[in-house]
């Protein structure tokens, strides 16, 4: 694990000044699409604060790198920062590294998805109120063509999120993770920022050391962000595969047990696997029928109810997601027990 240093050790909240200093950090790779875009909101969301902003970037080669630089002329307080080991995680440590001191609150902005015009404005304000370490957001999932409404679908709803409340909405309470958006610098540090041998599931690691260290998470009602799904099977496929790896190793690496919605989807991938015994036994075949009949029934309820045909749709990248994510939970724990008996 990456080690983010600084000098404040204290796990009690500290005063924080009427006008706090901000480091907001995007992780990115490949955001073209969008990086013009979210740069020129938060541009204009600073309004009085003193906010530097990093884009922290793995690698690019569709020409992110070119468009930042091209607008560092044009934004006060923007720099642009290479990212070698390209994922998120090693961004954020290496960005607080290397511009955090003096810095009070740092913003983690999604690349791959869009923001309230408020949204950082209320994070500061939310987290001054409630003293609090760490603000997390709810997320509102929003696709546009027919796989990716089908999985925003599928995201929103506990056929696909379990009930996650930083999935299912709600705000204004003390929770024990959520979706990333504000840390105070010095818990941040504290606990040696995120451990970069989780490419996913960081956060959730994160924020179990940080509640352990005695720091205070609270999810914010006052605002959210919006986030894209990915708009093809594959690329569904291989994002929940590496949430199921990295859960896999939060879990052993604290030695806690798994809540009932995580536990739950772990059975998909043996039950699947377990199908090809119908070829032998048919009986074999029924407990993949079941899960599969109570996904479509679960899309035929959210269809009526929503009066929304593409509901019925989220069936499909909704089996996805739970095979994928048992699989690379599985797949994690069988690499783990063959490196122990090696």
């Amino acid at each position: 694990m990456s080690s983010v240093s600084g000098s404040d050790m204290s796990n009690q909240p500290s005063e924080i000044p009427a006008n706090p200093r901000v480091l907001l950090v995007i992780p990115c790779l490949n955001e073209a699409k969008t990086i013009e875009a979210l740069l020129r909101k938060f541009s204009l969301q600073r309004g009085e604060t003193d906010m530097l902003i990093v884009v922290a970037d793995g690698g690019s080669r569709d020409g992110t790198p070119d468009i930042v630089r091209r607008m560092i002329g044009e934004i006060p307080d923007l720099v642009l920062l290479d990212n070698p080991k390209r994922i998120q995680s090693a961004a954020m440590n290496l960005a607080v590294k290397t511009y955090g001191d003096g810095r009070d609150y740092l913003i983690r902005i999604d690349a791959h998805g869009d923001y309230p015009d408020n949204y950082c404005q209320a994070l500061i304000e939310e987290a001054v109120t409630h003293r609090a370490d760490s603000v997390v957001v709810g997320m509102e999932t929003v696709g546009f063509g027919a796989f990716q409404q089908a999985a925003a679908i599928a995201q929103n709803s506990k056929l696909g999120n379990g009930g996650s409340k930083h999935r299912a909405g709600g705000g204004g309470e003390w929770v024990d993770h959520g979706h990333h958006a504000l840390m105070r610098i010095a818990a941040y540090r504290q606990v040696g920022g995120y451990d970069e041998s989780f490419s996913h599931n960081e956060d959730a690691e994160l924020d179990f050391r940080l509640r352990n260290a005695g720091f205070r998470i609270w999810m914010t009602g006052e605002t959210f962000m919006t986030y894209y799904p990915r708009s093809s099977a594959s690329a569904l496929f291989r994002q929940y595969l590496g949430y199921g790896r990295g859960r896999a190793k939060n879990l052993l690496k604290h030695r806690s047990i798994p809540k009932i919605r995580q536990a739950i989807p772990l059975a998909v991938a043996p039950v699947v696997a377990g199908a090809v015994l119908a070829l032998l036994y048919w009986w074999a075949a029924v407990p993949v029928a079941v899960w599969m009949i109570a996904c479509i029934a679960y899309g035929a309820y959210m269809a009526v109810g929503q009066r929304n045909a593409i509901a019925l749709l989220a069936t499909i990248p909704a089996m996805i997601m739970h095979l994928a994510w048992s699989a690379g939970f599985w797949m994690e724990l069988l690499r783990i027990r063959r490196k122990k008996v090696a």
